[in-house]
């Protein structure tokens, strides 16, 4: 029987099978750990549910993965859903363009959502979606409260693995419970099992929307650290610079003191956000400390 991982505690791995929508606890064969091969939340696998108890498998075989990030250690993502609220709280910005840092240099397709749209005025809403869709980032718009934008985001997850990631409430459970409804009858299954609390997210969790649609949980964040991106490298994770570092006066320019900087000349014409930049600097700089010691 095929099926994919959605949870892993303790040893034990959460296999939802899409043919009966039926979540097994299971096992790997001791063939993995003796080839230090780990199963990781999103795989792909292959069980046996033969001279076990109910309810219980065996994964026998881990099938091909198309891609593994780091973090959240996770395999087989098609894209991210990151989610800040648009007020309470204030979104941190510096926050969120670590994570688009993190994800870019892993390659994953990221999109943005700022919830709350209820409690804050257009302008402040369009001020934020403004400074990242300008960037070549999708940004949505949502109230959960309000069954605003929900529609354009189930549109984006449909028929992929989508990571949704974000600052503790910022509304990241009642997303999930609007998307798929199920959620907290199979959280609430596998939390039986393993006797801990569903309302809080310990570990990045795969939940079935849909054929073919998963959502991934992650943690909650309140801090991202970028230390393993080399200082010279960070530029190359700041999108929009694309359009114009080929026209700097130097060939790896960090676009920070050097003269005749394309990045610099279209901050200064407003083709870049203010906020963004003063964020790589910021990281540039808590980089540049950091490979010091």
């Amino acid at each position: 029987m095929k099926g994919k991982i959605i949870k892993g505690i303790a040893g034990f791995y959460y296999v939802h099978s899409p043919e009966n929508n039926y979540i097994y606890e299971c096992k790997p064969k001791g063939i993995f750990r003796k080839q230090k091969i780990k199963p990781l939340v999103g795989d792909d696998v292959e069980i046996s549910t033969e001279d076990v108890p109910e309810g219980s498998g065996v994964i026998t075989d881990i099938l091909p993965r198309n891609n593994e990030l780091i973090r959240p250690a996770v395999a087989n993502v098609d894209q991210a859903l990151v989610l800040f609220a648009a007020a309470e709280p204030e979104p941190n910005l510096n926050l969120l363009d670590r994570f688009l840092v993190m994800m870019e240099k892993q390659n994953v397709r990221t999109s943005i959502c700022f919830n709350k749209m209820d409690i804050v005025s257009n302008k402040k809403m369009s001020s934020l979606k403004d400074i990242y869709a300008n960037c070549g980032y999708d940004v949505f718009a949502s109230s959960i409260i309000n069954e605003e934008g929900i529609h354009e985001i189930y549109e984006y997850i449909k028929g992929k693995t989508t990571v949704l990631a974000g600052p503790s409430g910022v509304g990241k459970s009642s997303l999930i419970n609007r998307l798929a409804p199920n959620a907290n009858m199979e959280i609430g299954t596998v939390s039986e099992k393993i006797k801990r609390g569903k309302h809080t997210t310990r570990h990045s969790e795969l939940i079935y929307v849909e054929e073919d649609t998963y959502i991934m949980d992650t943690p909650g964040f309140s801090s991202l650290y970028i230390n393993e991106i080399e200082t010279d490298e960070l530029k190359e994770y700041y999108i929009e610079f694309k359009d114009y570092d080929s026209y700097c006066r130097f060939i790896g320019c960090n676009h920070i003191n050097e003269p005749d900087c394309a990045i610099k000349d279209a901050l200064n014409n407003k083709k870049i956000s203010d906020v963004r930049y003063k964020n790589y600097i910021l990281l540039y700089e808590e980089l540049k400390v950091q490979k010091k010691y």
